[in-house]
């Protein structure tokens, strides 16, 4: 294929799933700004003020990275594992593609930004939504803005995997509610783990929702119960990890040709 034809194809995978997700936004927008004013509301306003501070700030807005990251973490792994399912069992266009001269990493792409903008969206909503209770103070915008792209990207890659994988609509509703959500809940979302004791803080370390987290957390507050640096480098390899497993799916057609 011509690099304009590449880029043809890569377009055409984003533009339906944009257009999707803008299309039905009231299932895929709206139920994360509800959910978050909900956690806000109840976590932030009602506790926090009996809370009181956490590692020097607001407990408000302390929770803050840590719902905006529940967000995108759910939103992203959501979006691309029901897109490739449904190409799978649905629309059948997956056989379509397969068939085309596209390459696999042209493939393996569209799906993966089509989750990540999902999830940046999803993530900018929840932060809009947090100035009603709190003000935001970024220490570095550059962390910030890694950490939601490679998250959002990580969870796409992951969502991908299950996508090509699951046989049946449980197959992709499972993962999402056995494995991330008590793993998001356990990564420090409306705790810090130097505030668990020895045993508990040392699992928590064992989460690797838990270093997405505390460095989304350092890109506002600038504290983190982590080295920035290993927060970053696992949430790379995670990266590349998929990256090769969804690549070598897609490649093989394992899992996708009927």
């Amino acid at each position: 294929m011509t690099p304009y034809q590449t880029w043809v194809s890569f377009y055409t995978i984003v533009r339906k799933d944009v257009l999707r997700m803008f299309r039905i936004w009231a299932q895929t927008f709206l139920p994360s700004v509800v959910t978050s004013t909900l956690y806000f509301l109840v976590f932030g306003a009602f506790l926090g003020s009996k809370i009181g501070n956490v590692q020097g700030v607001p407990y408000v807005m302390f929770v803050v990275p840590g719902l905006v990251m529940l967000a995108v973490v759910t939103n992203s792994y959501a979006n691309t594992s029901f897109v490739m399912f449904s190409a799978k069992f649905f629309g059948r266009n997956i056989d379509e593609i397969l068939v085309s001269p596209t390459p696999a990493w042209v493939l393996v792409a569209g799906y993966v930004a089509g989750g990540v903008i999902r999830g940046v969206i999803i993530g900018l909503l929840v932060l809009l939504v947090s100035l009603f209770f709190t003000h935001l103070v970024i220490h570095s915008l550059f962390v910030v803005v890694a950490f939601l792209v490679l998250t959002s990207t990580v969870l796409a890659l992951a969502g991908l995997v299950n996508g090509v994988y699951a046989k049946s609509i449980d197959g992709i509703n499972i993962v999402p509610t056995f494995v991330l959500t008590p793993l998001v809940y356990l990564g420090g979302v409306f705790y810090s783990a130097q505030a668990l004791p020895g045993f508990w803080g040392t699992l928590t370390k064992f989460d690797p929702v838990f270093y997405i987290i505390n460095g989304f957390r350092y890109g506002f507050l600038g504290t983190s119960d982590v080295p920035i640096l290993l927060s970053a480098g696992i949430l790379s390899l995670s990266a590349l990890i998929l990256l090769a497993i969804a690549w070598y799916l897609i490649e093989t057609g394992l899992g996708l040709r009927q």
